[in-house]
């Protein structure tokens, strides 16, 4: 079996401080519960740590780790063992607390949007990034990016209806 050359503890420890939030929020947002977004977030550094990838600026490694993030996610939520399984009501994860009343509500909305909507908004609200960022970790083009932002959007402001927007 073939070792794969380690990265620096001091390299690691950067990265991970740097975009800990990114890859945690986008898992978060991907999976929906804490605990895979934990294991993804496990996998996706270990990967990192593993792959002895070179990496042409921050850019490009921001972009790898959205794509394993991404990859990672949807491998743990299309797992034939979290198919066939059905959560307990008394085991489901608290959601997602904000010290804002408000911000509970948005990230409530956010997560009833479909995938298509909800990973685009998110990366463009809360890690805001721009439209060909998003294309690219998305593969897909940044058209396609705009017009998931702008219907995503619209639904949001459905959900939202009364408590931020005017009915």
């Amino acid at each position: 079996m073939e070792t794969l050359p380690l990265r620096a503890g001091g390299e690691m420890d950067a990265v991970i401080d740097r975009y800990q939030n990114t890859v945690y929020g986008l898992a978060l947002t991907r999976t929906g519960n804490r605990a895979d977004a934990d294991d993804v977030f496990q996998e996706v550094f270990l990967a990192y740590y593993q792959c002895g990838k070179t990496f042409r600026d921050e850019e490009h490694r921001k972009a790898w780790l959205l794509r394993t993030t991404i990859n990672q996610s949807r491998r743990v939520t299309s797992s034939s063992w979290r198919q066939k399984t059905v959560p307990l009501s008394e085991r489901e994860d608290a959601p997602v607390q904000f010290r804002e009343q408000s911000e509970n509500e948005v990230w409530s909305a956010l997560q009833e949007l479909a995938e298509d909507y909800r990973l685009p908004i998110y990366l463009f609200y809360f890690q805001e990034l721009s439209t060909q960022e998003i294309a690219k970790a998305l593969s897909i083009r940044p058209g396609a990016v705009r017009m998931r932002l702008t219907r995503g959007r619209e639904q949001l402001r459905e959900k939202l209806k009364g408590a931020y927007f005017d009915e």
